[in-house]
């Protein structure tokens, strides 16, 4: 199994047909069945399941498309980097973020790096903290911005000052004076929606504060936690930093006088990886940002 084979094997499953993936690739369509067919006997497995008009990936294809994707990324990250050596700070900076990172903190860190380092570019990857370390460990990015906790064994990291929870809801659901600042006893019997990342962590405080939590949703995406809780359906308890992600959503706020409901988001990349001198230079200009707060 060769880059070359992966790159074929890539094209007929983004086509869904090997005539279409042939032409794609501009080589004939008898040699490029045959190099599947080759990298199916060198593997032993199935990669495709084949008909008349298409194919469809097997589990065992499926896997080795998320590989070959990988692979190829690698590769070219690590042309990139050596060519670090010789030229000097300039090519691409791969960072992942969660959403609230890349929404606030990162168009500014990355604008003011922008203005030094101009011959920098930038890939930005918008995941949870999960993803970006696994992107962390297979090297496909060098810096990941994510919320703790972590691994500090595995990982260096910047941290960045802690964030309370607060609640947010309609007006319906909300106290009409709008506090800024509420009991965790006020969220009793109220319809809560809540991110998985926290749930364990707002569980515990409800049934600590004296009641068990009626929780209404439990919401992956950042954005769609918010979208509901503009609906009316429940109020959202989220770190006090994603006000702002979605502009005039029309919700009101308030923070949770609870000392247990903090998170904190850190600037990760994985120990003793390779960083490049560009995504030094970014994390010298994080922590000064930082410091600066």
């Amino acid at each position: 199994m060769d880059i070359k084979q992966l790159k074929y094997f890539i094209g007929i499953a983004e086509e869904g047909n090997i005539t279409r993936a042939a032409e794609k690739l501009h080589i004939a369509q008898p040699h490029l069945s045959n190099q599947l067919k080759l990298l199916e006997d060198e593997l032993s497995v199935t990669l495709v399941k084949r008909n008349t008009r298409s194919i469809k990936l097997t589990n065992a294809g499926e896997m080795l498309l998320h590989r070959a994707k990988q692979m190829l990324e690698l590769k070219e990250r690590t042309i990139k980097e050596l060519r670090d050596f010789n030229e000097g700070l300039q090519g691409t900076l791969s960072i992942g973020a969660i959403s609230s990172a890349g929404d606030i903190l990162l168009p500014n860190w990355i604008y003011n790096f922008h203005k030094k380092y101009k011959n920098i570019n930038f890939h930005v990857r918008e995941c949870d903290t999960h993803e970006i370390l696994e992107l962390l460990n297979n090297g496909l990015i060098e810096i990941g911005i994510i919320r703790t906790p972590l691994n500090s064994e595995l990982y260096e990291s910047i941290s960045l000052p802690e964030e309370p929870m607060i609640a947010a809801a309609s007006e319906n659901l909300f106290w009409y004076n709008e506090p800024k600042f509420i009991d965790m006893s006020e969220l009793q019997n109220k319809p809560l929606l809540i991110h998985r990342r926290y749930e364990k962590m707002i569980i515990e405080a409800c049934e600590q504060s004296g009641f068990q939590p009626r929780v209404l949703g439990k919401i992956e995406d950042t954005r769609t936690i918010l979208l509901w809780a503009k609906t009316g359906m429940g109020v959202a308890i989220i770190p006090k930093d994603w006000i702002g992600i979605i502009p005039n959503i029309n919700l009101k706020y308030a923070q949770i006088k609870e000392s247990r409901l903090k998170t904190k988001t850190a600037i990760v990349w994985k120990k003793g990886g390779y960083l490049s001198v560009a995504a030094k230079h970014f994390l010298e200009d994080c922590r000064y940002f930082i410091s600066e707060v």
